[in-house]
């Protein structure tokens, strides 16, 4: 069983590689995952270290930067950001490794609260894509930017913008 420090350790890791040329991003996913670590931390260090860390983060990125990545989300390695301003992630959401979101995504609910996005493995979404509702993004896709998506997208499918057709 691997440690929330080990964890921690390999998911900044990929994160690192998958920014390499990109510095705000990189500051971002390294805050992102400290706070992921501490929320996973149990007693009372770990809770006042979550306060400290989470609560900087969420002030900092979204409160500054225009970047809703929520801590509770759960995220594989990997994750590009480009630019990120704009990014909004419902905490419901799930995401991949490898994926790639560009600025102004929003990944978001549609009926209930836990009605999210599930992008799975190495996913890349335009600028301006909204997913909304409970679909599932097939591993590969590219969605294009400025799509709408509210069904399901086979893996390794394109879709395009504004109409989102969907290219198998």
């Amino acid at each position: 069983m691997t440690s929330a420090r080990q964890e921690f350790r390999a998911m900044w890791a990929a994160d690192r590689r998958a920014n390499a040329a990109y510095p705000k991003s990189r500051v971002v996913l390294r805050w992102f995952r400290a706070a992921q670590r501490w929320r996973a931390t149990s007693g009372p260090l770990g809770r006042l270290m979550f306060l400290a860390v989470g609560g900087s983060y969420k002030v900092v990125t979204e409160g500054f930067m225009g970047i809703e990545l929520p801590v509770s989300t759960t995220v594989g390695p990997g994750l590009r950001l480009r630019h990120g301003v704009g990014l909004v992630v419902n905490p419901a959401s799930r995401i991949g490794a490898g994926v790639m979101l560009r600025h102004g995504v929003t990944l978001g609910n549609r009926r209930a609260a836990d009605d999210c996005p599930v992008i799975e493995d190495g996913v890349e979404l335009g600028v301006g894509v909204v997913v909304i509702g409970a679909v599932t993004v097939g591993a590969g896709a590219r969605i294009g930017p400025n799509a709408v998506v509210h069904r399901d997208v086979p893996a390794g499918a394109v879709v395009l913008s504004p109409e989102s057709v969907v290219r198998s």
